[in-house]
């Protein structure tokens, strides 16, 4: 994105923060970490622990058994796959020493040697090629493992994977989560990955208090060298200003999703830094294109248009959020306004009249699994009470109103998606293929997949790109869901924490992280 655009948005935010259209809430208190760690801008040498709060508790620590931010966090820490995302939100060799494109449906990759599992066992071609079948048979990450039409031992340093003509998304599907290399030794013996996840990865669990933390310890056999904080605790504080308090009191080190409304009070405490990114997260009011009423697109687009997206930010997020009309999000080439609706109450009453359905038939719940999602909730349903139609808040715990989205269980939710390139994203979020997983509005379009289809077997860039265009004017027009916004999200933690780097889709390595002497 370039400075200028981005100094657009920052001018709009600090306008937004300065119009004081909120106040604070009141804070909640939380209970002190225990252990026992010094204090570097303290003296006394430096730290081997961190406490890390993050606001929603994980669904499962396999990799292969959910699809969720949350998730990954999780799997990061004890998993590798054979490429990850940089900085750059670009794929790059992790467990893979080397790769070759030998034909347009064959890739070879040949594997780092001595890379050693949690268990003490080394890695080796068949534990790669059972990982990725195995995580084939799991509807929750299979989006990103279907398209390997055959996966193959070459010879004990290289694997084989074919795929159905040229493929655009190889290397990108093989830095999710759900492709983690783990022992074909456990997998035979069905090894239960969530409550012992033995992987490659940095860190170990030791123990996952439900509903609370879990704790990890460094993983001294690290292939890449064991990580320098040696302890490391996730809190489980779901409520944004509780995490503010706790990281100012000094409970906590690091906070992964910073409240917005308590940005401006934290970057003023010389003890803490607070970094900014713009984040490929997109957020909607997701719509169950299943259910009576929300089936007719004339209703989603008086939906949509009855939205007034800069007062859902300013709300929402405090101004620290950029409102959203597309239907992907806008820092991906690619996307393009046209067919997208604007902000009309008219317009949207139009719409209403052309779909001939009675806004008063139009009723649901809106699920939010967060106190920021709420706040946009709120700010919906009072637009959509403008047009005649009636809907309620429902909160809901992170883990419930995932199953219950992905199973099309629901009618309206807010909700989103956070991928490191438009391709992943329109093929988790828009295809059919997705349905029961993240293709969460269960829309099904023949031309949307046919264009994504395409794009997959689309190897030249500037080809994709002139694809995504005109998919992006297919998913405007259809309106399967309202966008919201794209947060400019914040990262918040002590000063003395040095390494800390995250890309625009909110990967942090946490191997990278160290305290300052």
């Amino acid at each position: 994105m370039s400075e200028n655009i981005m100094r657009k948005r920052n001018l709009r935010a600090i306008s937004l923060l300065l119009a004081g259209v909120m106040s604070l809430g009141l804070f909640a208190g939380c209970s002190k970490d225990s252990g026992d760690k010094k204090d570097p801008g303290k003296g006394g040498g430096a730290k081997d622990s961190i406490v890390i709060a993050t606001m929603g508790e994980t669904p499962s620590l396999s990799p292969t058994e959910h699809n969720a931010v949350a998730g990954s966090y999780m799997n990061i820490l004890t998993y590798n796959t054979l490429f990850s995302s940089d900085m750059d939100m670009q794929p790059q060799p992790d467990l893979a020493e080397s790769y070759e494109n030998v034909d347009e449906s064959t890739w070879h990759f040949k594997i780092k040697e001595g890379v050693k599992f949690h268990n003490g066992d080394t890695m080796t071609v068949d534990d790669v090629v059972a990982s990725l079948q195995w995580a084939q048979g799991f509807a929750e990450v299979n989006l990103y493992n279907k398209n390997f039409v055959s996966i193959s031992k070459v010879d004990d340093s290289t694997v084989e994977i074919k795929t159905d003509g040229p493929d655009a998304m190889v290397l990108l599907n093989l830095c999710h989560h759900g492709n983690a290399i783990v022992p074909k030794k456990l997998i035979d013996e069905g090894h239960d990955f969530n409550t012992d996840p033995i992987g490659t990865g940095p860190y170990k669990l030791v123990e996952w208090k439900r509903g609370d933390s879990l704790t990890f310890e460094a993983f001294e056999d690290f292939y890449k060298g064991a990580p320098k904080i040696k302890n490391m605790t996730w809190k489980i504080i779901p409520e944004g200003s509780s995490r503010t308090i706790a990281l100012e009191a000094g409970e906590i080190d690091f906070i992964v999703e910073v409240e917005a409304m308590d940005a401006d009070r934290l970057k003023e405490n010389s003890d803490l830094k607070v970094i900014s990114f713009e984040h490929t997260s997109h957020n909607w009011l997701m719509l169950n294109n299943e259910k009576p009423g929300l089936d007719n697109q004339n209703v989603r687009h008086a939906i949509n248009s009855a939205i007034d997206k800069e007062s859902v930010v300013t709300v929402a997020y405090n101004g620290l959020a950029t409102p959203s009309w597309t239907a992907t999000p806008s820092n991906f080439a690619g996307t393009t306004n046209e067919n997208a609706d604007t902000y009309d109450v008219e317009k949207a009453k139009q719409y209403l009249e052309e779909s001939g359905v009675d806004p008063a038939s139009v009723k649901f719940s809106i699920i939010c699994s967060d106190d920021t999602k709420k706040r946009a909730g709120e700010v919906v349903q009072a637009n959509l009470k403008e047009i005649g139609i009636n809907c309620e808040i429902e909160s809901m715990d992170l883990a419930t109103y995932l199953s219950a989205t992905a199973e099309g269980d629901y009618t309206a939710a807010i909700g989103g998606y956070t991928s490191s390139d438009l391709l992943s994203y329109v093929v988790g979020v828009y295809h059919s293929s997705s349905i029961n997983a993240s293709n969460k509005t269960r829309l099904r379009d023949a031309e949307v997949d046919a264009l994504i289809d395409q794009a997959k077997t689309t190897l030249d860039e500037n080809e994709r790109v002139a694809i995504f265009e005109k998919l992006s004017a297919r998913l405007n027009l259809l309106c399967s869901q309202a966008p919201l916004y794209q947060p400019l999200t914040l990262r918040a933690y002590k000063a003395g924490l040095e390494g800390v780097e995250v890309s625009d889709s909110g990967t942090i390595y946490f191997e990278n992280v160290y305290w300052a002497e």
